[in-house]
């Protein structure tokens, strides 16, 4: 199948760009009107399906970017796979699931799931650029929130938060239960001291 010029130039633009392309920048980089580039990302994705390629165009946080198929990449990424999946520890991948799957997250929150501290995960999620302070929860200390990057997305192959794969029935009420316990100990440290009682009531 031979490519358009439009497709041709996305082709060159997304091997030579290592980070996924958002629309806009995409046919920037290309010199294409908007409605051109999002044409021709589907006439190359059509291409590459139809002609048995390696290759494939994923949605990555917004972006598009190249990546090998899916169905190839399971038998490859034990010896290519960069992924954070291959550096991260179980402890690691652990903390951040949690995150993912309940952000915006407390430090104490992640820690009442996990049962042990996570300062230590925390700074490396953070210095992999996987997860980053999104907030503070309004309570008391206004303790910061974590959530997940972009580079997570990239990483774990998803377009977005909402393709993270569903959690079994076990996990689901592990988290719930979790959150149910976290409400009544954030309500009582909320609470307004009353009245002090006269000495010797």
């Amino acid at each position: 199948m031979s490519l358009s010029r439009e497709a041709a130039l996305v082709e060159a633009v997304l091997l030579l760009e290592s980070e996924p392309l958002e629309l806009q920048r995409l046919a920037s980089a290309a010199g294409l009107e908007p409605e051109a580039a999002a044409a021709a990302v589907s006439e190359l994705r059509l291409a590459l399906a139809e002609g048995g390629h390696g290759l494939e165009i994923v949605d990555i946080g917004g972006g598009f970017s190249f990546a090998p198929r899916r169905d190839l990449w399971e038998g490859l990424r034990g010896r290519y796979g960069k992924s954070a999946e291959n550096r991260l520890s179980r402890a690691a991948l652990e903390t951040l699931a949690i995150i993912a799957y309940s952000q915006p997250i407390t430090r104490a929150e992640i820690e009442s799931i996990r049962g042990v501290q996570a300062d230590g995960m925390i700074r490396l999620l953070v210095s992999r650029s996987l997860i980053r302070e999104i907030g503070r929860k309004e309570t008391v200390g206004r303790p910061v929130q974590f959530g997940t990057t972009k580079e997570f997305l990239k990483a774990f192959r998803l377009a977005s938060i909402a393709d993270l794969p569903k959690l079994d029935g076990l996990e689901r009420e592990r988290f719930e239960q979790e959150e149910r316990d976290e409400r009544p100990h954030e309500a009582a440290q909320g609470e307004e001291p009353g009245p002090a009682e006269p000495a010797g009531a």
